[in-house]
């Protein structure tokens, strides 16, 4: 399954919100820096899910706040 997110880093909590675009809103309390948004943001959505973390990738938007994120092995009726 692929998505977009938007991240928004240097949050007071951590926080997973569905956008009526189908999108998401992930709020990580890490910084844009030296991968550490991209590392909460990946982590956050492992707990959301209830994935292993190595079953998520950011497939485009890396350096970016807009990204497209794939969880594999994952369906929506899960």
């Amino acid at each position: 399954m692929r998505f977009v997110v938007h991240v928004v880093p240097n949050a007071r909590a951590i926080r997973v919100e569905p956008q009526g675009d189908g999108s998401l809103r992930v709020a990580v309390t890490a910084p844009a820096h030296e991968g550490r948004a991209n590392a909460a943001l990946l982590a956050a959505l492992a707990d959301h899910f209830r994935v292993p973390r190595t079953g998520i990738r950011i497939v485009h938007g890396a350096a970016g706040r807009r990204k497209l994120v794939e969880i594999a092995g994952f369906s929506e009726g899960r």
